[in-house]
């Protein structure tokens, strides 16, 4: 889609998804659905930018009148070093999913460990707050997630990883924040997580892609677990299934992705929309496809 495509309505606000491939993109039917729901009058597209043009793509789309951006795979670390002014949760990602363009500049955001921790708690209804917590990986989709976590005041997060080294970075870098939170942070390889039950059991690895499992001690797993793989699709993962075979609750990531969506119309437009309708209409395409 090019950046100079039709202009919208007057008083019509334009946005978009961008990344590299973008076809698959959910996101122009849910932001299509809030903007029905709430009367916000916006159009929204999709943007497939070159590997080596993600700015000049932004730029020309701003140019154009456009007011904010998604941003998905693989230019997040970009749109991070894009914008003029992080919010906190961006910061601490190191990684930016959604921009807003106004008066003062390029606004990032990171809006992807909102969208998880609202799935669990609002829609699973499984409470961050004096839980034990387990994330395995310790990649980009990890680092999102743990402010966000721990603004919601869990006991303790174990963050795991094939090489500790990488665990062992995540959880320096959260070593502040978690003390202000008063929840113990710790982890490194495999083997160092507590085997026993966790309260909720985060996947952040991108095993499921490949139909694999991240490794993780089937301890871990148990009757009241939740087992949250960030991944999604028509049939439940790999891990998920692994997870409900040890006993354990298991959810999708597709809960995460209109969560995330819903928080990025609100940085843009100021309202809430409700998610709850577009999740069950997303989930019911899904099981057609079964």
């Amino acid at each position: 889609m090019s950046t100079g495509g039709v202009q919208a309505d007057a008083g019509v606000d334009r946005y978009a998804v961008i990344g590299n491939p973008i076809a698959h993109s959910k996101s122009p039917a849910i932001h299509a659905q809030f903007a029905a729901q709430t009367g916000e009058r916006i159009e929204y597209g999709r943007l497939l930018a070159p590997l080596d043009g993600f700015v000049a793509e932004v730029n020309a789309f701003k140019a154009a009148g456009g007011r904010g951006l998604n941003v998905t795979v693989p230019f997040k670390l970009e749109a991070h070093a894009l914008a003029h002014r992080l919010s906190p949760r961006a910061a601490a990602a190191g990684a930016v999913n959604t921009l807003r363009f106004d008066a003062d500049g390029i606004f990032g955001d990171n809006t992807d460990g909102f969208g998880l921790v609202r799935d669990i708690e609002a829609n699973l209804g499984v409470a961050f707050k004096g839980a034990r917590v387990l994330l395995l990986g310790a990649g980009g989709a990890a680092r999102g997630v743990v402010l966000p976590m721990l603004e919601r005041g869990p006991r303790e997060i174990t963050i795991v990883n094939r090489t500790a080294a990488k665990a062992h970075e995540l959880i320096a870098q959260f070593g502040a924040a978690a003390a202000e939170a008063g929840c113990l942070v710790n982890g490194g390889g495999p083997r160092a997580l507590d085997p026993a039950p966790y309260d909720v059991i985060v996947n952040a690895t991108a095993s499921s892609l490949d139909a694999a499992l991240p490794e993780c001690d089937e301890r871990a797993f148990g009757a009241g677990s939740l087992a949250y793989d960030m991944m999604y699709g028509a049939q439940p993962t790999v891990f998920m299934r692994h997870a409900q075979a040890l006993g354990a609750r298991a959810a999708d990531g597709l809960g995460m992705l209109v969560e995330q969506a819903a928080e990025s119309f609100y940085v843009w437009r100021g309202v809430r929309p409700d998610s709850a309708p577009v999740l069950a209409a997303l989930r019911a395409q899904l099981a057609a496809q079964a």
